[in-house]
């Protein structure tokens, strides 16, 4: 059983910072992608950043230059700084990772955690 657990989130003032974690953990074989979305109140859930194994990263244009995906691979953990907040940057935010398990992979999520910045 794989499981992965967000941390991190909160409440802010516009302006403010805030730094996610998501750890991973269980029977994983190796860690793929690792990526963060998020969904605002009455909106579809959408892809924030990703980074893979290797360590590429790409992001949301809406995000673009304020988040910064990274990765621990010793700890199975990937996190998301997150500077500059805006008011619509408001939601809860899933991580979610393609994990070999058992040489095959697989998609998990975490349960989320929630982000509110006020203005």
């Amino acid at each position: 059983q794989v499981q992965l657990v967000e941390s991190g989130g909160g409440l802010v003032q516009a302006g403010g910072s805030l730094r996610l974690s998501c750890a991973a953990s269980g029977s994983i074989g190796s860690m793929l992608a690792m990526n963060w979305h998020r969904q605002a109140p009455g909106k579809q859930r959408e892809l924030v950043a990703f980074i893979t194994s290797s360590g590429r990263t790409n992001y949301a244009d809406s995000v673009k230059g304020r988040f910064t995906i990274s990765r621990d691979n010793a700890k199975n953990t990937v996190f998301l700084q997150m500077n500059t907040l805006k008011p619509e940057d408001t939601g809860g935010y899933y991580c979610n990772a393609q994990i070999k398990v058992g040489g095959i992979p697989r998609d998990y999520w975490g349960q989320g955690t929630q982000v509110t910045v006020s203005s």
